[in-house]
């Protein structure tokens, strides 16, 4: 099994699409491994979106995800960071696939709902950031 993050963005938390999207997830196959609801600041979203820092959309990124709520969550599947890409679609909810979670939900390329691992080595960095190992032990259902 791999493993793979996801962040439920601050747009999706305001317009109560929590259930919703986890329930996408779970119906694609993924299994929630770890999960909490919680607030960046502006130092914590600064620094997960680090590797985005010259870019001209940084800033606005960093403010919106310290506008609200979050929910990461560590997900595990077969070929879960690149069958995660697939299900949420493209950045551009106008570009995305029909049926994907930001064709779905998303209303815009800034506020796009769910955020999602682009590698096997980003999804545990990423996951580090917000999860302890602890929090991501293997837990059999």
């Amino acid at each position: 099994m791999e493993r793979t993050l996801t962040i439920l963005k601050p747009d999706c938390v305001r317009k109560q699409l929590i259930g919703a999207v986890i329930d996408k997830i779970e119906r694609a196959g993924f299994r929630i491994v770890a999960m909490k609801k919680t607030k960046l600041t502006t130092e914590t979203a600064g620094a997960f979106y680090a590797v985005h820092r010259e870019r001209p959309f940084y800033g606005e990124l960093v403010e919106f995800m310290s506008s609200g709520p979050c929910v990461p969550m560590i997900l595990e599947k077969e070929n879960a960071v690149e069958d995660f890409r697939k299900l949420i679609g493209a950045t551009d909810p106008a570009e995305a696939t029909e049926g994907t979670i930001r064709k779905l939900y998303a209303d815009s390329k800034g506020e796009n709902i769910v955020h999602g691992s682009d590698s096997d080595e980003n999804a545990g960095i990423e996951s580090s950031f917000f999860f302890s190992t602890e929090d991501a032990v293997r837990v059999d259902n």
